[in-house]
């Protein structure tokens, strides 16, 4: 059997034994820059495209004439379903590959995006985006996995972060260019023009990135993969990792699914400054990059405590009619958040030491039906109670960011205390 994806040409007649090994691309190489902007680029597009209706339901609200909640679901239905792929398409690029799996993922999400604008009503425009959310599934857990196998371990967090980074930028350049699309031409429009936004950041995607030089294909066993997936719902640590990011992607959900109704019902802002508004995921890019150093300075704990607390104090400050006030808490909002995110999803990657892609998918899987669950119940909250309402259960799930972290604290003194006194002793 020929040597598998070495990146290094095969000469006829000459021993492979004659070329060096493959190294882990590191900061600095050429080959790290330039999977660091394909998969910039692939964060970017599979954020625009899954968010793509959330800046823009106040205006698909009025089109369709439905509910806050009914038209959040053109959202909900992209992310639940993208959580309940997420692990069969990540089964999958362990067998075919992470490259194939994300090339294609990303070619069928993009189409649908050309579709999603010409939806005829509200129940097909759903359908659609469940189908691209399902679509880009094979993303973001194939993207943690290549990231694992071909990044050193040192750069991993950092090297997670600007993907990471990629998401918030896709997150807010998608609200930003539908909303003001829409305010000129239409919320279709709007849709439209991010398709085309995704489909240029796909193309950039295809050219730059690396070919996979440590993937080994496994054999698609349902049992082995049934096996793999029980052992690291087994494993405490990445339990608490994937509640962690589940709760802290209801607070997001929760949010900026909502925050477009608040801002257009009290403030009577235009749909182009409401996508404006979406600027302060520029935070996010920031907050998400630099988890690395965060966590080398305070560790893995001490970082989420102060992405929670961060998340925390920007709910309490958005409960003030203040619009200036509101958008401070957005900021700390989504500081915290990306922060988090990050922190969590790297662990989950280095902690898994066999089947990272299903370790990721779990994750990814926890994720975003924390990004379902948060925007449909925060839509129902803001209907029949309003902005404080939403804060309510957003808060919550802030509160079990916290019990799990603590719980971490404390589980992880319990195991130190049998080692020390074997040391003593």
């Amino acid at each position: 059997m020929p040597p598998a994806h070495t990146g290094a040409p095969v000469i006829p007649g000459a021993s492979t034994s004659s070329f060096p090994a493959p190294e882990p691309h590191s900061p600095g190489r050429p080959g790290y820059r330039r999977m660091s902007l394909a998969l910039f680029a692939a964060g970017l597009a599979t954020f625009a495209l899954l968010y793509s209706t959330q800046a823009l339901l106040p205006a698909v609200s009025a089109g369709f004439g439905v509910t806050a909640g009914q038209a959040s679901w053109t959202v909900s239905a992209a992310t639940g379903a993208l959580a309940l792929f997420v692990l069969p398409l990540s089964a999958l690029s362990e067998r075919f590959g992470r490259t194939r799996m994300m090339t294609w993922s990303m070619v069928i999400a993009v189409g649908l995006g050309l579709l999603v604008p010409f939806a005829p009503n509200l129940e097909w425009l759903i359908v659609l985006r469940a189908v691209q959310g399902a679509a880009i599934a094979g993303v973001p857990a194939s993207a943690m996995a290549y990231l694992a196998e071909e990044v050193e371990p040192k750069a991993l967090v950092a090297a997670i972060g600007l993907f990471v980074a990629g998401n918030s930028i896709g997150g807010m350049s998608g609200r930003i260019v539908t909303g003001w699309a829409a305010q000129a031409w239409g919320w279709r429009a709007g849709l439209l023009t991010v398709a085309l936004m995704s489909l240029a950041c796909a193309v950039a995607f295809l050219v730059l990135l690396p070919r996979a030089r440590f993937f080994r294909p496994a054999s698609l066993n349902p049992r082995a993969v049934g096996r793999t997936v029980a052992g690291h719902l087994r494993d405490p640590l990445l339990l608490r990792l994937y509640g962690i990011g589940a709760l802290f992607m209801t607070v997001f959900g929760a949010v900026y699914t909502v925050v477009g109704f608040r801002l257009v019902d009290e403030f009577s802002l235009g749909q182009g400054v409401v996508g404006s508004v979406f600027l302060v995921y520029l935070v996010g890019t920031v907050s998400s990059a630099a988890a690395g150093r965060l966590v080398a300075r305070a560790g893995r704990r001490g970082a989420l405590y102060l992405a929670v607390t961060t998340t925390a104090l920007g709910l309490l400050l958005s409960l003030a009619d203040s619009l200036a006030a509101i958008l401070a808490g957005l900021v700390l909002i989504t500081a915290g958040f990306f922060a988090g995110h990050a922190v969590a999803s790297s662990a989950v990657s280095r902690t898994a030491k066999t089947g990272r892609a299903q370790a990721s998918a779990l994750y990814q899987s926890a994720y975003y039906l924390g990004s379902s669950a948060g925007g449909t119940l925060g839509a129902l909250a803001y209907h029949a109670s309003g902005w404080a309402a939403t804060v309510g259960i957003a808060l919550l799930a802030v509160l079990g960011v916290v019990s799990i972290t603590l719980y971490g604290s404390h589980a992880a003194r319990a195991e130190r205390r049998p080692m020390a006194a074997a040391t003593a002793r």
